[in-house]
């Protein structure tokens, strides 16, 4: 069977699930067990023949997409990971297929050029210099610019944060290890990534000194020094201080202005973890929630979740590319020697050896949908939440923790965590949404992440009627919605 044949079998499936999908049509999730899908999928023989002709790709295809976790759905509520535009899609289809890992420039010359040139586009959002293009004026030290890198996710780029942050306050570490006088400065609501790289730096997740917070999550500004004291009075100097831009929990963003004035007053290394809500910098309507983004000195910002592509392609951005330029030390002779260089490798800046091409599909949605587009989109999915928190608050049985600034919502039924749970699961179990569950402040609550396009009020209100339905049944008494 030739490429073509095949990439017009997966094409057609893909384009038939697409229209289905957006109009509500089947489910958005449809969780069998594992044990039932490989043999649904007959995976044993097509493995042992490696003979699958066209109408069994067909078949193939046609199964394995009905079993997909549906995100373009409209009753798609559960997790940070985008809807991808379908010309993302299809940026992905050309890595796939060309297959360049493009960490050194020989092995994907345009991939390293568009990661070249989204990593200036990034850093101009940030109000940062960006890089000049590679020649001679990247040879001059001198210059004040700064850098950056794509990578597999928002977990390895604040990892990487943490190792360039680590070396500048304990630049022996690399060669020697660490001193044991490092520590973290973080909120308690900051991603699980940032205790799993301190437990990767070996400082240890005791480590971390955790900030002060208001009723909503956000740091207190205020706050600050009196943990640092503490840090300091404990002998210990903090690699670095982690803000959230928002928090992964109810999508709440610290006050980045004010704790940017604090760590340069104190010389502190500040890292933004902007994974899910630095895209707001394409929105004039709510950049301001990330004001003095631009005193940071590293920042993580994911494409993957608000700017609808596929995963995964996560900026990391420096405020000084020499920071990252020195975070890793390493010899391999059969890729770092001299040599004739019309390009620029990004080996050097990345914990990955062997990196795909992540540029080429966020390009493609920049090239399909404009900084306008995505704009529009980030401020309809916040806007859409915003009027769920109004509905869900002047229900007599809902309640909701904090108003949100972003497109997390999180809420509760009247009832202790395991409800939320159980409603959940029976949601899941059904179907028709799918919805996620957190804790906050010590109280379980059920999620909303409003992510897809054909998402709108009327499901909202759908899903709450729903789950209200759902706690009747599990409870045995009449709704009172």
């Amino acid at each position: 069977m030739s490429f073509i044949n095949r990439a017009n079998i997966i094409v057609k499936a893909l384009d038939k699930l697409d229209k289905k999908v957006k109009q509500g049509k089947g489910k958005v999730i449809n969780l069998c067990s594992m044990q039932e899908l490989i043999s649904e999928l007959n995976l044993k023989a097509f493995i042992k023949d490696g003979s699958m002709s066209e109408n069994e790709l067909a078949q193939f295809v046609e199964k394995y997409l009905l079993a997909t976790t549906k995100l373009n759905h409209p009753g798609f509520f559960a997790h940070q990971v985008a809807p991808p535009h379908y010309a993302g899609s299809l940026g992905s289809m050309i890595d796939g297929f060309t297959n360049n890992a493009m960490a050194i420039y020989e092995m994907g010359p345009p991939a390293a050029a568009i990661e070249y040139f989204l990593i200036n586009w990034f850093l101009k959002k940030v109000g940062w210099n960006p890089s000049p293009l590679p020649g001679s004026d990247l040879k001059n030290n001198n210059l004040q610019f700064g850098g950056g890198v794509l990578t597999h996710g928002g977990s390895l780029a604040n990892l990487t944060a943490m190792l360039a942050a680590r070396n500048q306050i304990a630049p022996d570490a690399w060669e020697n290890g660490n001193p044991n006088d490092l520590a973290l400065l973080a909120p308690s609501g900051s991603h699980y990534s940032n205790a799993r790289s301190a437990g990767i730096l070996g400082i240890g997740q005791k480590a971390i000194y955790h900030l002060q917070l208001d009723k909503n999550g956000s740091i207190i500004p205020d706050k600050l020094e009196q943990v640092y004291l503490k840090m300091k009075n404990d002998g210990k100097r903090p690699i670095a201080l982690i803000a959230n831009a928002c928090s992964t929990a109810v999508g709440i963003y610290d006050p980045l202005d004010e704790t940017g004035d604090f760590c340069n007053e104190n010389n502190i290394w500040f890292h933004v973890d902007g994974a899910h809500g630095a895209s707001v910098l394409l929105s004039e309507k709510y950049k301001h929630l990330v004001k003095g983004i631009e005193k940071a000195d590293s920042l993580t910002w994911d494409a993957h979740k608000l700017m609808q592509v596929p995963t995964l392609c996560a900026a990391l951005l420096f405020k000084d590319h020499k920071s990252i330029d020195t975070a890793f030390k390493q010899e391999a002779s059969y890729l770092f020697h001299e040599k004739e260089q019309p390009g620029f490798d990004f080996l050097h800046r990345t914990i990955e050896c062997t990196k795909a091409g992540l540029g080429l599909k966020l390009f493609m949605v920049l090239a399909a949908l404009g900084e306008k587009g995505l704009s529009d989109y980030i401020e309809s999915r916040t806007e859409l939440t915003l009027k769920a928190y109004e509905y869900i608050q002047s229900l007599p049985n809902f309640e909701c923790p904090v108003k949100p600034e972003s497109n997390i919502l999180c809420f509760k039924i009247k009832g202790d965590d395991d409800l939320q749970i159980k409603i959940r699961d029976t949601l899941i179990a059904k179907g028709d949404f799918y919805l996620s569950t957190t804790s906050f402040n010590d109280i379980r609550y059920l999620r909303f992440v409003i992510m897809s396009p054909a998402t709108n009020f009327k499901n909202i209100k759908q899903t709450i009627t729903n789950i209200g339905q759902v706690k009747d049944s599990l409870n045995g008494y009449k709704r009172c919605l």
